[in-house]
């Protein structure tokens, strides 16, 4: 049995929870959390719920952890920091900070001889994989990537993250217009702001500067200074009625041509009524792979390209060639 342990029981710390369950190779050793242990009621009996000052002493009972916290925040100091310690898995999906986040959690990954896997998900993750190969098949072409109609967890966490906000939901919207180009094959040349647009849904503390958390909203780079957002302030409980739900998906198309005469759409799609249930079932998934690299001794940070997909499933390479190639 793989066993495993979960850092940060929030949306999607719950969620690989839940994903480890479905796998019979696997066992939910320990959740660990900054929050009160005994205020914490988990499914799992035979877990552990431990504060996250005792993390060390479970450095030789986990074979892999996952970090369950947010990109903006929490992901840049706890991945490189337990990657002295653990194998580790992560869903750091700040696009343009991954480079520099690969190279942090890599120095500590090759010091500890642990592997870690970062920025694994939808997007990034399988969405990255499909470009991947939409880009090697059709190098002649062009790349489009639609996130929604749904919530996005990076993005409204960075909301409540504002100071005066009391909880946030932030939904990702395609423009069907330039969606509906994309797939004529008219090879659009799109803006940032021509594909989606943002929407937030903010409950805000009484008193607080709702103009200027509006202000920083919309300014924040590499979250929302490049979309046209709309920001809502609505109650809590309107919140809770409207707006409980965590859908999600996208598309990852590729328009490209192999001769003058033809051309090709390539599209990959998904629809995920729980975006952080998904998330964990992938991140589960990679953190089979992340222990089975690291048993052949292989270290150091990678990511979803560097791994093969047969690290993937619980099934051998017999069964797999028999039943899905």
């Amino acid at each position: 049995m793989i066993k495993i342990g979960i850092l940060g029981y929030g949306n999607l710390g719950k969620g690989v929870e839940k994903a480890i369950l479905k796998n019979n190779d696997m066992e939910l050793t320990a959740i660990f959390t900054r929050r009160n242990p005994d205020s914490l009621k988990v499914s799992t009996k035979t877990a552990k719920v431990v504060n996250i000052n005792e993390i060390e002493q479970y450095k030789d009972k986990i074979d892999v952890l996952i970090i369950c916290g947010g990109s903006a925040t929490d992901l840049p100091v706890q991945t490189p920091k337990y990657a002295e310690l653990f194998n580790v898995i992560d869903s750091f999906d700040t696009h343009a900070k991954i480079p520099e986040h690969f190279n942090n959690v890599d120095r500590s990954a090759q010091k500890s001889g642990k592997i870690a896997i970062i920025s694994v998900g939808w997007d990034p993750g399988l969405f990255s994989l499909n470009r991947l190969y939409a880009n090697a098949i059709l190098p002649d072409g062009s790349d489009y990537t639609f996130w929604g109609k749904g919530v996005s967890q990076g993005h409204s966490d960075a909301v409540r993250r504002i100071e005066g906000v009391v909880d946030a939901k932030q939904y990702t919207i395609p423009i069907e217009n330039a969606l509906e180009k994309v797939r004529k094959g008219e090879n659009p040349l799109l803006s940032t702001r021509e594909k989606h647009t943002r929407e937030c849904f903010v409950v805000a503390k009484d008193g607080a500067d709702k103009a200027k958390i509006e202000q920083e909203i919309k300014t924040m780079p590499n979250y929302f200074a490049d979309y046209d957002t709309t920001v809502h302030f609505i109650s809590e409980e309107e919140l809770k009625k409207n707006h409980s739900a965590i859908p999600h998906g996208g598309f990852v198309l590729r328009s490209g041509k192999t001769s003058d005469e033809n051309s090709h759409i390539i599209e990959y799609s998904l629809k995920l009524d729980s975006n952080p249930e998904f998330t964990s079932s992938v991140l589960v998934a990679y953190a089979r792979a992340a222990y089975r690299m690291n048993k052949k001794g292989e270290y150091g940070c990678k990511t979803v390209f560097d791994i093969a997909p047969k690290y993937l499933i619980s099934k051998t390479d017999e069964e797999i060639r028999k039943t899905m190639l």
